[in-house]
């Protein structure tokens, strides 16, 4: 009989990093981060500062690997979000002066990484509060009293509030007094899903659909939960036009 031995080594990296900017990287970034990651990074501020993150590039196996945020230091109450996949996530600021970060990965795949840049923001300024997917920003200024026009591309409907104001919050700091909106396709297709069940169906069915048509549906269940989809109706062109169909357990493509 021969017994086998699987040897799985924790890799550790991070640290506590003070100063009015600078930027972080996944270990090996862009050349892909190592198989059972456990980095922490803590970004401390001065007293009544705040800190605020913006990702420059981002890539980390979907599900499997993902970055925690912690507004303040990286205990379980002060979790904000955990962000995986291959989106550049929007810039997220801390209510005080700690914010941390948390990446975790398995010990399979990796994808290259993330790198991003943060700065200490005084409390007379909003920070950069980013640009949505098919959007375009007027204005480069986001301290007190600064506003900022967002309009989207051509193909795109804007949806919420066009302009952002840059005011005194209740807390002795400021911030943006809507959120950021965000900008839709003309033909409304895609989108996120959630629930026990639903249906999706082509833009304008049972009509012929559009032309250069591409949308995008991702549905969310809970973890650990399954998706299945049963089609009722299907009729594509033939070689030119087709429905990719991607699983994330485990990674493929259909």
């Amino acid at each position: 009989m021969r017994l086998s031995l699987e040897l799985r080594f924790i890799y550790t990296c991070g640290g506590t990093l003070q100063g009015l900017n600078g930027t972080i990287e996944s270990p090996g970034f862009p050349y892909g981060y190592p198989n059972g990651a456990n980095c922490t990074w803590i970004v401390v501020a001065e007293e009544r500062n705040r800190i605020q993150i913006v990702f420059q590039s981002f890539a980390l196996e979907e599900e499997y690997d993902y970055l925690a945020l912690y507004d303040g230091q990286p205990h379980p109450a002060n979790f904000r979000t955990r962000l995986t996949g291959f989106q550049i996530p929007a810039p997220v600021t801390s209510t005080g002066s700690v914010f941390a970060l948390r990446l975790t990965s398995d010990f399979a795949v990796s994808a290259h990484g993330f790198k991003l840049f943060y700065q200490e923001l005084q409390s007379s300024t909003c920070g950069n509060p980013g640009v949505p997917h098919g959007g375009i920003v007027h204005g480069s200024r986001f301290d007190l009293g600064d506003k900022i026009m967002y309009s989207c591309v051509q193909g795109y409907i804007l949806d919420g509030h066009p302009q952002l104001t840059c005011m005194a919050s209740s807390g002795n700091t400021a911030a943006w007094d809507f959120p950021v909106p965000i900008c839709k396709a003309e033909d409304g297709c895609g989108g996120t899903l959630q629930g026990s069940s639903g249906i999706i169906s082509s833009p304008n069915f049972p009509g012929e659909y559009y032309n250069n048509a591409d949308c995008t549906w991702t549905i969310a269940a809970e973890l650990g939960d399954t998706i299945s989809l049963i089609f009722t109706d299907f009729q594509l062109e033939e070689k030119y036009d087709y429905l990719e169909i991607e699983g994330s357990e485990p990674p493929s493509i259909w």
